[in-house]
């Protein structure tokens, strides 16, 4: 069973930038790696999708333009930019990995398996 590990959350003021990193103790070329995120009173939502080869890739309307996923099969990490951060960006941010990206992105059933979180607060 593959194991995530999310990092590189923060605090950071609007318009600024964070990187999110999602380390696999798997070879992570196996997966395709979403991330997802949680506001406060909020469910969780859909953020961006990478599949395995980091050919294909997803967003949410929300973050087109100013986020953008990849991949480094060698390192076994996907990376997420999140660039001109606002206050609804706030949340905590998960990673996922499942065998086929469409259902991960479609959230067809639960993804085989989820990071711990790494909270994300942008002040306005």
């Amino acid at each position: 069973q593959v194991q995530l590990v999310d990092s590189g959350g923060g605090l950071v003021q609007a318009g600024g930038s964070l990187r999110l990193s999602c380390t696999a103790s798997r070879p992570s070329s196996t997966y395709a790696i979403g991330w997802f995120r949680q506001a406060p009173g909020k469910e969780r939502e859909f953020v961006a999708g990478i599949n395995w080869s980091g050919v294909d890739t997803e967003y949410a309307e929300s973050v087109k333009g100013r986020f953008t996923i990849s991949r480094d099969n060698a390192d076994d990490t996907v990376y997420l930019l999140m660039n001109s951060l606002k206050a609804e960006d706030t949340g905590v941010y998960y990673c996922a990995a499942d065998l086929q990206f469409a259902v991960l992105i479609q959230q067809t059933w639960p993804p085989l398996a989820w990071g711990q979180g790494t909270q994300v607060t942008v002040t306005s």
